[in-house]
């Protein structure tokens, strides 16, 4: 397993969006992104920080469903 790369709110959103989901809304300073599969939908908020501690990267991916490697260096 590698380590995970520091990103920025932004940088994650791009990722995100490349696996399928999309923007929503953003309320302050975090973006809703979205995801629709046929049973149900995937909500995941992303702050929009200079940069995310790796605690809440964490839990991006977690609630993504993205394989972590799609975060490493």
């Amino acid at each position: 397993m590698g380590k995970l790369g520091h990103f920025s709110g932004k940088q994650v959103c791009i990722i995100l969006i490349q696996h399928g989901f999309v923007e929503v809304r953003q309320r302050g300073s975090h973006v809703i992104m979205q995801k629709q599969l046929p049973e149900t939908t995937i909500t995941v908020p992303v702050p929009n920080h200079p940069e995310l501690r790796i605690g809440t990267l964490q839990s991006i991916i977690r609630q993504s469903g993205l394989s972590r490697v799609d975060f490493e260096l």
